[in-house]
């Protein structure tokens, strides 16, 4: 069984699949409390579900599209089993992890797409950089920036662990700390290799949904 927030159907508004249609599986609970985070609700309560009664409630959507979120989903072991299912089903299936648990035990066919907690979320200590040997191509690395510092930081991870070789780089801004316009500037300027993102959910409707 797996702990439940929420299954809902949205727009994916964030990471290479922006503006796809996607059903989002929110787990709850996380062992990290960042700064910036929008989904503190997910933190507790929710409903136990079952594996196959996750599956029913995902199949009323007819969307091959699916995120798995929280939270942390890698907080609950079982996360790893809901998501070789999705993927033993059909559907095509992303994770979004703070990268702060072990990402080895991720069935292959699942998109992983991983934060580096940058300093001011407040628990950049809690990065497991081991993870970055189990990202491949498909995988995503996310760095979510509130000024300079995050800036800097971020371009020195790239180079360190030489990211652009080994994946797809997502820098995002946290607005209103950081002005979406000079972030892209210097990007720009820098000649970044990386997908700058806005999140389309927070244009569209002014929540968190979609993430």
């Amino acid at each position: 069984m797996l702990r439940i927030s929420e299954i809902f159907y949205s727009l994916q508004g964030e990471s290479n699949t922006v503006g796809l249609p996607t059903v989002f599986v929110r787990l709850t609970g996380c062992p990290l409390r960042c700064n910036y985070c929008d989904t503190s609700y997910a933190f507790s309560g929710g409903q136990k579900m079952f594996l196959t009664d996750i599956l029913i409630e995902i199949q009323k959507y007819d969307c091959k599209t699916v995120c798995v979120t929280g939270g942390e989903p890698l907080a609950q072991p079982a996360c790893l089993d809901l998501l070789t299912k999705l993927a033993d089903e059909g559907f095509s299936v992303s994770l979004e992890t703070s990268g702060a648990l072990d990402v080895s035990k991720v069935d292959s066919r699942i998109v992983k797409v991983m934060d580096l907690k940058t300093p001011s979320s407040g628990e950049c200590e809690k990065n497991r950089y081991e993870n970055i040997e189990s990202l491949t191509a498909q995988d995503q690395v996310k760095f979510v920036i509130t000024g300079d510092d995050d800036y800097d930081w971020s371009k020195k991870m790239m180079e360190d662990y030489q990211l652009t070789k080994r994946c797809q780089i997502l820098f995002s801004p946290v607005v209103p700390q950081q002005n979406p316009t000079q972030l892209a500037e210097k990007i720009l300027a820098d000649k970044l290799r990386v997908r700058f993102q806005i999140q389309l959910h927070k244009l569209l409707w002014q929540d968190a949904q979609g993430k």
